[in-house]
């Protein structure tokens, strides 16, 4: 392990990018969330679920939860407003990931692509727990933040739904968020 420190090193003061890498969203205090800001809370999240979920593995949902954005730290966040047709935003974050990954040794690169891809493609029920949570959380911020008088509350009643609708817990926190949501749209 010794060996691979230079490498676990040069990746972490990359993906330490992710601090400065701005989101869509603004915390409470009025500045723009960063994308590590968004994955802390989504782990938090998910720590909070996990008695839910006795039947997953919640270890792999932390680590899909931490690895679902890495790769924003090289080009940034792309916010589901910006995304279009022509987009495929799969490839370029792939693209992102393997650029950040590569000081890293073959063993944990591949771990971090396998759990990224699992992630992306929501191939497992902790993928699919990961994505609903992932967007819940995201909703969850844009009910909290101190956000701009023409914020787009409305996009958030459906964004993301087919991913909310993972099971009953995340229905019903959806239900929730979504009343929020519905009472800040309506100021």
């Amino acid at each position: 392990m010794i060996d691979k420190l230079p490498g676990i090193l040069t990746f972490l003061r990359e993906a330490e990018q992710l601090k400065s890498t701005l989101r869509t969203a603004w915390t409470s205090s009025g500045r723009h969330e960063s994308t590590a800001e968004h994955t802390w809370r989504l782990c938090l999240l998910a720590m909070l679920v996990a008695e839910h979920y006795p039947h997953l593995d919640m270890l792999k949902v932390l680590k899909l939860c931490i690895v679902h954005d890495l790769a924003e730290a090289v080009s940034g966040d792309i916010s589901a407003l910006e995304q279009h047709d022509g987009l495929d935003k799969s490839a370029l974050e792939l693209a992102d990931l393997k650029q950040l990954i590569a000081p890293l040794d073959a063993s944990m690169q591949q771990e971090l692509l396998d759990l990224w891809l699992e992630y992306d493609s929501a191939t497992t029920e902790e993928a699919r727990l990961t994505k609903a949570l992932d967007k819940l959380e995201t909703i969850l911020q844009h009910t909290q933040g101190d956000n701009p008088v023409d914020f787009n509350y409305a996009f958030n009643l459906e964004y993301g739904k087919k991913h909310t609708d993972f099971d009953d817990l995340t229905k019903a926190l959806r239900a929730i968020i979504d009343e929020d949501t519905r009472r800040l749209a309506e100021r």
